[in-house]
């Protein structure tokens, strides 16, 4: 099946003088073990953290390091760029090993991470200052949602559970995977009369923040 990557140059607003980068910045190692996006995804992560961190300068010029540490986390972890991935339908462009040629689901891990080659295929085209435009639109929405209430997760849920059960809530680091530069963890939280909430993230720190937004969407929900 032929890619039209025209259409996802459309989406992002950018038109790319060396398609070869874009198509290999969506390609997955599974379809192809030597020019694949690991590399650029490694680039792409250190843009966007750089991009991410100087506009939050920009924004919360008085706030404490420990705030802005916390929005920083928040809006580059995997489930951060798996919901851009999602916004511009990146699935319909990534490149995975598939032997019966059918359209099958692509595991959320392989679009946060082809999200993060793409703005390092970006950069590498077109340089920093088209990089950071582009990124600044895509996350538009989450760095206008970067408040302390939502991102503090852990403080809020802790509150409401000791309220309503008088006691704390329960994290299991159910995993740590990755190579030592760049780990992901997965853990559970969970309350009194509820399951576990999975999320991961890059340091165990963030992944409990994340699991603990995942619990208190389901509370408010009840």
């Amino acid at each position: 099946m032929k890619i039209n990557y025209q259409s996802l140059e459309k989406k992002i607003d950018l038109k790319f003088k060396n398609k070869d980068l874009l198509i290999q910045a969506l390609t997955h190692k599974s379809f192809n073990p030597n020019e694949n996006n690991e590399k650029i995804e490694f680039l792409g992560d250190r843009v966007l953290g750089l991009v991410i961190a100087k506009k939050l300068l920009e924004i919360y010029p008085e706030e404490k390091e420990g705030i802005l540490d916390k929005k920083f986390a928040s809006l580059v972890n995997k489930n951060t760029c798996l919901d851009i991935a999602k916004k511009i339908n990146l699935s319909n462009y990534v490149k995975t090993f598939n032997s019966n040629n059918k359209k099958i689901k692509i595991e959320d891990k392989i679009m946060s991470d082809s999200c993060e080659a793409l703005i390092g295929a970006v950069y590498l085209d077109k340089g920093f200052t088209i990089a950071e435009k582009t990124i600044l639109n895509l996350w538009k929405e989450h760095i206008e949602k970067s408040i302390v209430t939502e991102i503090d997760a852990k403080t809020k849920l802790q509150e409401l559970t000791l309220k309503k059960f008088k006691k704390l809530p329960t994290y299991k680091l159910i995993s740590n995977i990755g190579p030592r530069h760049k780990p992901i963890f997965k853990v559970g939280v969970k309350l009194p009369n509820t399951k576990y909430f999975i999320a991961t993230g890059k340091s165990k720190k963030e992944a409990e923040q994340n699991a603990a937004v995942e619990c208190l969407k389901n509370t408010n929900k009840k």
